[in-house]
């Protein structure tokens, strides 16, 4: 599985926003990689910041 598919995937099981260590935190994965993967997701529109440095999946 993809980073991108792990990072939507962690959000989408939790449905509240989330920050980028708490996503890290629940895909098992590098922060770093996490916002590469968020910077594509957000290009492609499949998450938006409801909250100021939080995060959620469409």
């Amino acid at each position: 599985m993809e980073p991108k598919e792990q990072v939507l995937k962690a959000m989408k099981a939790k449905a509240a926003p989330m920050g980028t260590q708490e996503i890290a935190a629940a895909a098992g994965l590098d922060v770093k990689v996490v916002e590469k993967a968020m910077k594509v997701l957000k290009t492609e529109e499949a998450i938006y910041s409801p909250v100021r440095c939080k995060w959620q999946a469409k």
